[in-house]
């Protein structure tokens, strides 16, 4: 996000969040994705991997590539990421279309063992949404400056996550995934998305 400021206006009208205008990426996630509820297990978990994927990189790099990962990864199925093997892994630090990082794509590897895993105990999505602050409590953000780095949703949502066995999961990591999923809302107040 840039400069603390409100809201800026782009040519077709639209009132937006200022990083939702820097590229025409942006302004579909922004538009049509980033703040709306997310569910189900494996959709959680593609968030799960590209947050971590993130960490240190700009978002923009990520979403670039996203068609990219998701054939990497094979949809970010949980079962198919958490069968990978040795090929599987080397494979996967050889394509030049995602990040070549070995922590992160080992992480998502045992991420997706960990999300398997907490099928016995309701799942990733019941998991991650079990950590939803009440929208009663938050008020809209006015300027950029209005929205923290984390909250303590999200370093209690870290730690559940960590305790389950996943990584590269921070709170900011975590609350990244929480405004991306809906979890929480922060469009400024004046955003035509909020």
């Amino acid at each position: 996000m840039s400069e603390p400021v409100g809201v800026v206006v782009g040519e077709d009208g639209l009132a937006r969040c200022p990083w939702g205008l820097s590229t025409p990426d942006y302004v579909a996630y922004h538009d049509q994705e980033w703040g709306r509820p997310v569910h189900g297990d494996d959709a959680l978990f593609e968030r799960v991997c590209l947050e971590a994927f993130q960490s240190g990189l700009s978002w923009i790099t990520i979403l670039r590539r996203r068609e990219t990962f998701r054939a990497a990864f094979k949809g970010f199925a949980i079962d198919a990421v958490a069968d990978f093997t040795d090929a599987d892994r080397e494979r996967l630090l050889a394509d030049p279309g995602i990040i070549r990082n070995r922590a992160k794509v080992d992480a998502s590897i045992a991420n997706a063992a960990a999300a398997r895993a907490l099928r016995d105990e309701g799942g990733l999505d019941a998991l991650v949404w079990s950590f939803a602050p009440d929208p009663a409590t938050r008020p809209a953000p006015r300027t950029t400056a209005d929205v923290p780095p984390t909250s303590p949703e999200s370093v209690a949502l870290a730690k559940a996550l960590k305790s389950h066995g996943f990584r590269f999961v921070g709170p900011t990591t975590a609350y990244a995934l929480m405004q991306a999923c809906g979890l929480v809302n922060d469009h400024l107040a004046a955003c035509s998305a909020r």
